[in-house]
């Protein structure tokens, strides 16, 4: 037990200390949490092993936010998105996979090898993108919205993904993949049923949660609320979202996805500020929890191995798919503009002109998702600095 304390201390001291710092200094929380689990990791070495096993624990904020961002959205509100949704994020997982198995290609990378990359290099982080337009205020701005269009295209897109690339595996890496795949297993409804059983298995699924969350919500939400007391309604919260989170998990679909539809069906309901305000506490700290893990796990002695290749592959990502996300913007801005709002005309706000396609266009400095990294293990060669984590 003693373990545990001094462990969740140095966790929580390390937030105290740098999050105030790197937001003095204007460089936002996510950076702040970062530099904290790079200290407190492959710096000091205060933390170890378990952090990866933390790290899956921690990784449920992403589905409180999508859960929360879902409840700022009525079902109105996401079929009006419905030009940027397909439009802008569509055209951008088409076209930064197409350039990343371009640029995979002409390393001389194996086919298998040069789809995984292209299609893992189309997807961006969620949880670092939005959390940054929230604290920069971008989020109800127009290139705010187009940056969640791309981001919330790019979760659905993740399905299918997930689905293609275990095909893609080299035989003679599937053994190390399948070892690396245990610890994210579990149990699943889906696994050995055929394709069209397990499509209504997942049509079943996302009808409990809409279905659920239109009739069943209001009288479980009266039924806890009758009792008076807060912290039974606090747990109802969290029940409801872990439970969607479940259920999405076993049927294979994305948990933040559903967590997501769940918050877009419960956004019209009269306890929509209750549920928001018991969340956010927690969605704040599983969040800052996985920044930091996810900076105690950097490599550094792979980084300086290869910095040289790591430095230039990074810095070419960011160009290209800044570049992709650029043009895009402009085109459905001038292409589009009865059902887009334009994404560049913001000479009216504060950045001037360019803020639009350039907040849309920052989606491209984050990280990769860690399922898509988990999946693409089977086909990277081991001597593949990409492949490491």
């Amino acid at each position: 037990m003693t373990e545990y304390f001094i462990q969740a201390f140095i966790y929580l001291a390390a937030a105290v200390i740098a999050v105030p710092l790197a937001k003095r200094f204007g460089l936002g929380s996510v950076l702040g949490y970062l530099v904290a689990g790079v200290v407190i990791g492959p710096v000091t070495g205060l933390v170890g092993q378990e952090t990866t096993t933390i790290q899956h624990f921690a990784e449920f904020g992403v589905v409180m936010m999508l859960f929360l961002v879902g409840m700022e959205l009525d079902p109105k509100s996401l079929w009006a998105m419905r030009v940027r949704l397909l439009g802008l994020g569509g055209l951008q997982v088409v076209l930064t996979s197409l350039a990343g198995m371009a640029i995979a290609w002409s390393l001389g990378l194996a086919w298998q090898t040069t789809v995984a990359v292209g299609l893992i290099f189309s997807l961006s982080s969620t949880a670092i993108v939005l959390q940054t337009l929230n604290e920069k205020g971008l989020n109800k701005t127009e290139g705010g919205r187009g940056a969640f269009s791309v981001l919330l295209f790019q979760d659905i897109a993740v399905i299918p993904m997930l689905a293609v690339i275990p095909l893609l595996a080299v035989a003679s890496l599937a053994q190390i993949g399948e070892g690396d795949a245990q610890p994210h297993g579990g149990f699943s409804l889906v696994a050995n049923l055929p394709d069209w059983a397990h499509a209504l298995v997942v049509v079943g699924a996302v009808a409990v949660v809409i279905v659920g969350g239109h009739y069943l919500s209001r009288p479980l939400f009266r039924y806890v609320v009758q009792s008076g007391m807060r912290e039974v309604f606090t747990a109802m919260a969290l029940m409801l979202v872990i439970g969607i989170a479940a259920l999405m998990s076993v049927v294979n679909l994305s948990p933040a996805l559903g967590a997501f539809l769940a918050g877009v069906v419960l956004a019209n309901s009269e306890f929509r500020h209750e549920l928001e305000a018991n969340i956010e506490p927690f969605k704040g700290l599983l969040l800052g929890l996985f920044f930091i893990t996810v900076g105690a796990g950097i490599n550094f002695e792979v980084l300086s191995a290869q910095w040289p290749t790591v430095l230039t592959l990074g810095l070419l990502v960011i160009a290209v798919k800044a570049g992709v996300l650029l043009l895009l913007a402009l085109v459905v801005a001038i292409d589009d503009r009865d059902r887009a709002l334009a994404l560049v005309h913001q000479v009216k706000q504060h950045c001037g002109f360019w803020r639009g396609p350039l907040t849309v266009a920052m989606v491209t400095t984050c990280a990769l998702p860690a399922p898509m990294t988990w999946s693409v293990k089977p086909i990277i060669p081991r001597w593949s600095w990409a492949a490491r984590r």
